[in-house]
C-alpha cells in the first residue's frame, strides 16, 4: 500500500474504505473485513450514523490504533466554533478514540468559517492530525485558503473517470491541498462499469473495470475510498498495486469525461435543499 505525505508532513494512505450508507446493524464486521484485508483508512461521518459500529471495529481489530487512519467529518447543523468543537468531541466518544487522524468539514454550507477556526484550535491542540474540507469547489476551497491560518490539509470530492476535474486537481496541487475521492465509481451510474474503454482496459490488464478506476486515479496522485459490503469485492478493490496503467490507457480513460458530477452538485438548488433535508429525513438508502 502507497502512501501519501500531506502537506504538515503526516502520512496517509492512498487506498482506504468509506462507509456511507453502511447501515449499524453490518457495519462492524465489514469494517473488520477491510482492515483483515489490508485497508488502513477508514472514513465515516456524523451523519453516517456509524460511527460507533466503526469505533467498535477499531477496539475488535488486531491492529495497532497507530497504524490505523480514521477520518470522519462534521455535517451542515455542526457548523459554527462551536457546534463543530462539540460535534469532534461527540464522534471522538462514539468512535471510542483519543483523537483523530483527519477531520473534515463535509459541505460549504453554513458557518464553515467558524467551524474551521475550531478545526485549526483542535489542529493545534493535537486532537487531530490533519484538517480538510469535503465537496468544496475550486472558488470556495481557494477563498478558505486566503483567508485561513491553516490551509486545508485535504479536499475529498465527487471525482470518477466521467468526472475528472482535471482543472480542480491543479488548484488543489498549486494550493498543497491534497485531493481525495468519495465516489471513484459514482455507485455505477451512467453505466460506468460497462464503459468499453474501461472494458478492454481491464482485459489488457487483467483486471476488472473497477480495478481500472481506482488505478486510474491513485497513478494521478487521487486517494480513494471506495466502498462494499462484500469481502470478495473489498478485497478486489485492494488488489490494484500490482499493475500500472501506461499512456494510451489513461488517454482513453481521459476521453469519457462528461465534465459534470453524477452524484452531488452542491451548486445546483436542488441539491442544497436535498442535504439540508437530509438533517430532517436521515435515511440510510439502499446499498
Amino acid at each position: 500500500m502507497k502512501t501519501v505525505k500531506l502537506a504538515n508532513g503526516v502520512s496517509m494512505p492512498m487506498e482506504g474504505f468509506g462507509v456511507f450508507q453502511i447501515p449499524e446493524a453490518i457495519c462492524e464486521q465489514v469494517v473488520m473485513d477491510a482492515v483483515e484485508t489490508g485497508c488502513r483508512l477508514i472514513d465515516t461521518a456524523s451523519s453516517y450514523q456509524n460511527e460507533e459500529a466503526v469505533g467498535r471495529a477499531i477496539k475488535n481489530c488486531s491492529i495497532p490504533r497507530e497504524e490505523l487512519f480514521i477520518t470522519t467529518k462534521a455535517y451542515i447543523q455542526e457548523m459554527g466554533y462551536d457546534q463543530t468543537i462539540q460535534a469532534f468531541d461527540r464522534s471522538l466518544k462514539k468512535l471510542g478514540l483519543e483523537y483523530l487522524d483527519l477531520y473534515l468539514i463535509h459541505m460549504p454550507f453554513g458557518d464553515y468559517y467558524g467551524s474551521w477556526r475550531a478545526m485549526e484550535k483542535l489542529y493545534r491542540e493535537g486532537k487531530v492530525r490533519a484538517i480538510g474540507v469535503c465537496n468544496f469547489w475550486p472558488d470556495r476551497l481557494l477563498d478558505l485558503c486566503f483567508n485561513a491560518e491553516i490551509k486545508p490539509h485535504i479536499n475529498q470530492i465527487e471525482r470518477h473517470p466521467h468526472y475528472q476535474r482535471m482543472e480542480d486537481l491543479q488548484l488543489m496541487k498549486e494550493l498543497g491541498v491534497q485531493p481525495e475521492a468519495w465516489a471513484p465509481f459514482a455507485e455505477g451510474l451512467k453505466g460506468m462499469f460497462n464503459e468499453p474503454v474501461l472494458l478492454d482496459i481491464a482485459q489488457k490488464h487483467g483486471k476488472t473495470p473497477a480495478q481500472v478506476i481506482l488505478r486510474w486515479n491513485v497513478q494521478q496522485g487521487v486517494i480513494i475510498i471506495p466502498k462494499s459490503v462484500h469481502k470478495e469485492r473489498i478485497e478486489e478493490n485492494m488488489a490494484i498495486w500490482d499493475f500500472e496503467l501506461d499512456e494510451e490507457d489513461m488517454a482513453q480513460i481521459a476521453g469519457l469525461d462528461q465534465a459534470g458530477p453524477s452524484m452531488l452538485d452542491p451548486r445546483k438548488v436542488s441539491e442544497v435543499r436535498r442535504v439540508y433535508d437530509y438533517l430532517n429525513h436521515p435515511v440510510l438508502t439502499s446499498l
